[in-house]
């Protein structure tokens, strides 16, 4: 057979349309061959073509899982500190503790800023929080707090279950899952009627997703639902969904500016409550994080500042605040 046959296979089906049989066209090309000869030869070179074919489909097939191998086995990038602390200001970043590390957190807040100079600007009032967190892994936090403003206790349990990455895993963003009980434990004012303890109850669900974009933007969203088990007005909803927003910006090695807001897209809140805004700095250092803040809420629970923030940024009715967090090394070490 002729090595260029195929070659010529073009001219081969145009002799053929013009009416030559397949014996006249292979004479006619090769008139050296016999064509019955040739016609036979043709059928284990089509199947030398085929299988050619599949040899070329498995060698890229094999190629391909080589590429995906090399690909998993490259390594994992990390991203470090989207947020320097556990706390932004009033609220949860996205990060958590890491294995054994137990956190002491104190949160102060002062009086209003328009309550005058017989106030001292607010100085002389104030609420309080203290606050304990343990990592009982680099990615679950729980914690449990206790605070004077209505004399709330509460409690979470927060799971990082993605951390933004590149390289061998390629993820955008970071993402935790809050979930947060607190109990105001206030007496009750009409003692003639019954007030359960349920009653006293709140709750909250929080998706935390941020995202690291440079090393000094840092930008978080925190879509929150809280459920109050009671209310105290029939207009107000005992359902509240907010749509919060974070970011972070480096200003210096240890300093940091932040913005903290949630405003509400779902249900009635009661009077004179209006949307948590906040805005700070902070200073770290190499056991300790200080931050200090201005914000129109008092609480620093969810469901207080949520749904109880009364304080407006038009009228200063502002409050001056800072948080400091100390972290401890609690775990058994490994010698």
């Amino acid at each position: 057979m002729p090595a260029n046959w195929t070659i010529e296979f073009s001219t081969h089906k145009l002799l053929l349309k013009q009416g030559l049989s397949q014996g006249q066209v292979i004479s006619y090309l090769y008139p050296e061959c016999n064509p019955y000869v040739f016609m036979q030869s043709k059928t284990p070179h089509k199947q030398m073509t085929v299988s050619h074919i599949i040899h070329g489909l498995l060698v890229f097939f094999i190629m391909g899982l080589s590429a995906k191998a090399l690909a998993q086995t490259e390594e994992t990038q990390y991203t470090w500190q989207t947020f320097r602390d556990t706390r932004i200001i009033n609220g949860h970043s996205v990060e958590s503790g890491m294995k054994g590390e137990m956190k002491f957190i104190i949160s102060h807040r002062f009086g209003t800023l328009n309550s005058g100079a017989f106030e001292l600007f607010g100085l002389d009032q104030g609420t309080i929080r203290y606050g304990l967190d343990y990592a009982i892994s680099n990615n679950l936090d729980v914690g449990i707090g206790r605070s004077s403003f209505q004399k709330t206790f509460d409690g979470y349990v927060k799971y990082k279950f993605k951390s933004q990455s590149s390289g061998g895993v390629n993820m955008p963003v970071s993402a935790t899952v809050l979930l947060g009980s607190s109990i105001n434990t206030l007496p009750w004012q009409n003692r003639d009627l019954p007030f359960p303890i349920s009653n006293r109850m709140s709750y909250t669900g929080q998706l935390i997703v941020a995202r690291k974009f440079s090393h000094r933007f840092s930008l978080q969203v925190m879509p929150t639902y809280l459920h109050r088990n009671y209310v105290l007005s029939p207009a107000e909803t005992n359902d509240l969904v907010f749509a919060g927003v974070a970011g972070r910006y480096q200003v210096s090695k240890v300093m940091a500016l932040q913005v903290e807001y949630y405003p509400r897209v779902y249900g009635t809140m009661g009077p004179g409550r209006t949307n948590s805004l906040s805005l700070g700095f902070e200073f770290q250092t190499k056991a300790h994080v200080f931050q200090f803040h201005v914000s129109n809420s008092t609480g620093m629970v969810e469901n207080l500042f949520l749904s109880e923030t009364m304080g407006t940024w038009d009228q200063l009715d502002l409050r001056l605040g800072f948080n400091i967090t100390r972290d401890f090394k609690i775990a058994p070490r490994k010698f």
